[in-house]
């Protein structure tokens, strides 16, 4: 699989809306201390006007937003920063849609041109954060994501070792709903040997259970060489129902991983948190179960 080149200072970064709109004050406010990460990295973001574009609920229609990376593309930026999450990305797919080698930056929603990314046999796809909450993360996150991009060596992620046990392969990271979505799709990368890192936030536990379960008969957990599991923000109420007529969100994720014959590290910092865990997809990776630890080199050296 082909990676770009390690980012220098004076790289362009180009903004990409590929799902929701950007609408409001605080929301232009998160973007502007997104940039200035960025700026302070000696990176140069291009800003074009995607403030206040919409269609529906969508940061404008399909082709404007598919502009935005056909635009990086003319124009060769180094890096696409996608501005937020929500939907929309998977839509874009619809129609052939090249993307290039080069580094592409989001998480959430995002995970749909991530996946299409590497599915194309094309590196630099980066699970982390989006440009509207990199100002947010605490320092050592945002140096995370600047030793990724400059292809620095990056420290280990500490979680809880629920299956013991190790594994290595190619990493992948994923919002579990929109990587569902994605299943029977030309969008999937080979899960065969993966180790997978999960993330979702506002869905019940009945609802992780049924995109687990549908991920189980389809085989493509089974393909797998090791599951991470990230944060699961806002997923374990249960719609009002009694809690001893429910499983919890613990108990749907540990049983439905906990057959499968690898090891599960669970409670890594990766999802809608602050501190979401850059994680350069495509690289080599081991899954410690025993020590409960994410190990990968950097990204821009190591092989799918």
């Amino acid at each position: 699989m082909k990676q770009p080149a390690p980012l220098q200072p004076g790289d362009r970064v180009q903004m990409v809306a590929a799902s929701s709109a950007l609408i409001g004050d605080a929301a232009l406010a998160r973007l502007d201390a997104g940039i200035s990460v960025l700026e302070g990295w000696g990176l140069e973001v291009e800003r074009p006007p995607l403030a206040g574009r919409s269609w529906g609920y969508l940061a404008g229609r399909d082709q404007e937003r598919r502009g935005d990376l056909e635009a990086a593309a003319r124009r060769g930026a180094d890096l696409l920063a996608c501005v937020r999450g929500g939907w929309g990305a998977a839509r874009l797919l619809e129609q052939p849609l090249a993307l290039p080698c080069r580094w592409l930056l989001g998480f959430s929603d995002v995970t749909s041109l991530l996946w299409a990314q590497l599915a194309q046999g094309q590196g630099g796809a980066i699970h982390g954060p989006l440009l509207t909450t990199l100002g947010a993360e605490p320092a050592w996150s945002q140096e995370r994501l600047r030793a990724v991009l400059f292809g620095e060596p990056l420290a280990p992620l500490q979680g809880e070792g629920w299956v013991g046990g190790s594994a290595k392969g190619p990493l992948l990271a994923a919002n579990l709903t929109v990587a569902t979505h994605l299943l029977g799709t030309p969008h999937l990368p080979d899960l065969r040997g993966a180790i997978l890192v999960l993330e979702d936030v506002g869905e019940a536990p009945y609802r992780i259970e049924r995109m687990l379960t549908h991920w189980r008969l389809c085989g493509a957990l089974q393909q797998l060489g090791g599951i991470g599991l990230g944060a699961f923000s806002d997923c374990d109420g249960n719609s009002g129902a009694a809690s001893s007529d429910c499983f919890s969100l613990e108990q749907v994720l540990r049983e439905r991983t906990a057959d499968l014959g690898m090891p599960v590290v669970a409670g890594l910092p990766v999802g809608h948190v602050a501190g979401n865990a850059a994680l350069p997809l495509g690289a080599m990776a081991e899954l410690d179960g025993d020590s409960g630890q994410l190990r990968m080199g950097p990204a821009a050296t190591q092989p799918w």
